[in-house]
């Protein structure tokens, strides 16, 4: 597949800005050329990144007086879900280094130690930031040792996106603190560092482009000044509430767009026997979910703004929309290959891709039955876990 034509989709919000979606319609044709193959071969999207790269959409979340194009978290949103139209991994992929890059422009808003450096770093080198967050989370995995002038850190991380291509890797730590308990120290660790070593045993049923290998982290030190945040142990702290809403509003925008492609496909076949009514039927269903699920991340990012503040609301609004998109690509994905009939069965096929890339997004914190769990909690006043 080189082009796709997503006319039937449901349109995303107006309020984007449009150049977003142009630039990554442009260069789109570059990553569907290549998706099979590295789907197939379990190989990371590299072209892809190339062209990211060349598109200068690396350095989209990077404010303006910096060097970048200063896009908001529903502008990435938006483009991680144009991405999703051509190659699910790479937006999946290029989506931890986009929601990481947004957080710490959020850091820099407010003057926070680092923030500035890495954010010229990303535009002028056009490094990659890789996070760890997703299987981290309030229970990190590992071990953060205290020593003369930083800490010593062990440990095995997984489901690290990007891995191969990363220069710096968004982490966290458990800290036993003697006086505070325990705690959960968030780091910036380079992944060329003494002790980090890329496991490549990425091998799974979707998102196979991604390289999201474990990264085993042994006796690696890291000085003070590379610890961001000291943060208590197994909270959805405020600092972990802003970190889960940017990331999650970004990575579903992905997912939303995977869900896309297939629909798009699904009516590409169907509009070969348009006049059954079985087919009128399924191709209506699938696109009312997809409205659907689009409403809910477009009041989820409404909700949050351009410049979220802590709030445990917009955490669970986030959570909300990611949940019904999880559920709702799904079915899509489902309800597509009906559509299409035998030929979405095979390798190489588009919806046969996005039938297995689509089950990522339950993976991710919170599962959509741990959203329902959350969001009734909340509800009844009961104490979140």
């Amino acid at each position: 597949m080189t082009t796709l034509d997503t006319s039937a989709v449901p349109a995303a919000t107006p309020l984007i800005d449009r150049a977003f979606i142009e630039r990554a319609d442009a260069i789109g044709p570059i990553l569907a050329e290549h998706a099979a193959r590295h789907d197939r071969d379990g190989t990371f999207v590299t072209e892809s990144y190339d062209a990211l790269r060349e598109a200068g959409l690396l350095s989209a979340a990077v404010p303006v007086e910096l060097g970048g194009s200063g896009a908001t978290i529903r502008d990435l949103a938006g483009l991680q879900r144009t991405l999703g139209h051509y190659c699910g991994a790479t937006a999946l992929a290029s989506a931890m280094h986009q929601h990481v890059t947004c957080f710490t422009a959020w850091r820099y808003r407010r003057g926070l130690p680092g923030a500035e450096a890495t954010l010229r770093r990303i535009a002028d080198e056009q490094i990659v930031l890789v996070s760890t967050g997703g299987g981290d989370f309030t229970h990190p995995s590992g071990e953060a040792v205290a020593v003369d002038g930083g800490y010593r850190v062990s440990g095995r991380k997984r489901f690290v996106s990007q891995s191969s291509a990363g220069t710096v890797m968004s982490t966290m730590f458990p800290f036993s603190d003697p006086v505070r308990g325990m705690r959960v120290l968030n780091m910036a660790v380079p992944l060329a560092a003494e002790g980090v070593a890329v496991a490549n045993n990425w091998d799974v049923l979707g998102m196979r482009g991604t390289a999201s290998d474990d990264v085993v982290l042994t006796d690696v030190f890291v000085p003070q000044e590379r610890v961001l945040a000291d943060r208590p142990y197994g909270v959805i702290d405020p600092p972990l509430q802003v970190i889960a809403s940017i990331g999650f509003a970004i990575i579903s925008g992905a997912y939303l767009g995977v869900a896309e492609a297939a629909f798009a496909e699904a009516v590409k076949a169907g509009g070969r026997n348009s006049d059954d009514p079985v087919a009128q039927r399924l191709i209506g269903l699938m696109r009312s979910r997809l409205q659907v699920a689009g409403w809910a991340l477009d009041g989820a990012l409404a909700q949050l703004g351009d410049d979220p503040t802590p709030s445990y609301e917009g955490f669970l609004a986030v959570m909300t929309a990611k949940a019904e998109i999880a559920r709702a690509g799904v079915e899509v994905c489902d309800l597509a290959m009906q559509v299409a009939g035998g030929s979405s069965y095979f390798k190489g096929s588009v919806i046969e891709r996005c039938y297995r890339d689509i089950r990522a997004a339950a993976f991710h914190p919170l599962t959509p039955e741990a959203t329902l769990l959350a969001a009734g909690r909340h509800a009844l006043g009961v104490a979140a876990d």
